[in-house]
């Protein structure tokens, strides 16, 4: 499983035109995920990002976590995060889960994220997105797991 997390002052993502999901100030997700992925990788990500400490406090310091400054997450399914360009160039997505895996772990990784109690949007499992995003700091953050 990988995610790039971004942190934002506001996000959104749209279909045809149509606002499907958005937030403010959080923390903007793509998310993909390889064949053997399972709970195990979903617990694990989930509490390394609701508990990522990358905001700033009273002294600029990044202390404060998603929680403490009212924050959202905005999560996208990417597939594309496990494109493999070594050879060609045409990147390969075999490394990447097929759509029957990696849409269900996609949904079950957003419920596990809701369950925390931070708001979650989200984008369109297998749709064409367009994604619109302000970072803050910029700070981005890329796990693996």
């Amino acid at each position: 499983m990988r995610v790039v997390l971004q942190k934002v002052n506001h996000a959104s993502v749209s279909i045809d035109g149509e606002v499907v999901g958005a937030i403010k100030r959080g923390y903007m997700l793509l998310v993909g995920f390889a064949p053997d992925d399972g709970d195990e990788q979903l617990d694990y990500l989930v509490h390394k990002i609701v508990n990522l400490r990358v905001f700033e406090d009273q002294n600029g310091k990044m202390n404060l976590g998603l929680r403490d400054v009212d924050g959202a997450i905005l999560s996208i399914s990417q597939f594309t995060l496990y494109a493999d360009t070594r050879h060609g160039n045409r990147p390969g997505f075999t490394d990447a889960a097929r759509p029957e895996i990696a849409e269900p772990l996609y949904q079950r990784f957003n419920e596990k994220l809701a369950a925390t109690g931070v708001h979650v949007e989200t984008g369109q499992f297998g749709a064409e997105m367009k994604v619109d995003l302000e970072n803050d700091g910029p700070t981005t953050i890329i796990y693996e797991k």
